[in-house]
């Protein structure tokens, strides 16, 4: 049983969990516009996404961003440069047009995470700034990415679904900053610190009932998405009133990140169903 708990723990804090979750989006896009699922652009989502996330968890705070002190950050480490190989591997199979999204959206990470100038601070530690930038990027990269691949044009359908994936990412997010509430700097001025808990909650029931009602105003519209965003919603809803500062580290690293895997899983079910 320890063992158990020792792979789990290594498969959360790898960032394995949140790549599966940014694959699942991806997944999600291709799945919604009816357009072909690209295994190159779903492995390049996994495994740049583990590169990524864990520069930004661990890489920042590394000296000169390389050399980690810890046995078991060095462990993590080594699994991301071995991610970095597949990524680049699955990245060549991709058309120059997502080569050029991808390339904004690491610079975008890349000022998240690292000051580039003297005497001033990453867009992570400017006040308000983080959960905005991680949505855009995750919507950006679980949207865009598959449009792009398949070179289909920007039209409505598209925008709304960016929109929707934009409030997505922003709903998730909120658990993680209630939890992190007292421990984040009074200056990053995350929404539970300006509004309070009980506001945040609402704020994210609110914009759940808004991503689901957005459905609505698309061209083309089928049963099974309707149907797949209410469960959506009928399962972010108990889990933003379940969120609290004192709670279980995997409510948020497993459970809430987990959400998007189960959102894919439902549309595929749907999918066969009908």
């Amino acid at each position: 049983m320890r063992m158990l708990k020792v792979f789990f723990d290594f498969y959360l804090d790898a960032s394995i969990h949140v790549g599966l979750a940014v694959t699942a989006l991806v997944l999600a896009t291709s799945l919604l516009l009816n357009i072909p699922v690209e295994n190159p652009l779903l492995g390049f989502s996994l495994f740049s996404t583990i590169v990524c996330y864990n520069f930004i968890k661990y890489g920042v705070e590394a000296k000169k961003y390389v050399i980690v002190s810890k046995t078991y950050h060095k462990r993590i480490q080594v699994f991301s440069f071995l991610s970095f190989f597949p990524a680049i591997w699955f990245a060549v199979q991709l058309n120059q047009k997502v080569w050029i999204t991808v390339l904004g959206l690491s610079i975008l990470c890349l000022l998240y995470a690292i000051p580039f100038f003297p005497k001033t601070r990453n867009l992570r530690n400017l006040a308000g700034f983080k959960i905005y930038i991680v949505g855009l990027v995750w919507a950006g990269f679980t949207v865009l990415l598959p449009v792009f691949q398949e070179k289909i044009r920007m039209d409505w359908d598209v925008g709304i679904l960016l929109v929707q994936r934009f409030l997505l990412v922003i709903i998730l997010m909120l658990p993680f900053e209630i939890r992190d509430m007292e421990t984040d700097f009074e200056k990053l001025r995350t929404i539970p610190q300006i509004i309070g808990i009980r506001s945040t909650t609402i704020l994210g029931v609110v914009l759940t009932l808004l991503f689901v009602l957005l459905t609505l105003f698309k061209d083309y519209l089928t049963q099974q998405e309707m149907v797949s965003k209410i469960l959506l919603g009928a399962v972010l809803i108990p889990m933003l009133l379940a969120s609290k500062k004192k709670q279980s580290k995997y409510f948020t690293s497993f459970w809430i990140e987990a959400i998007p895997i189960f959102w894919v899983i439902s549309i595929v079910v749907l999918r066969e169903l009908s």
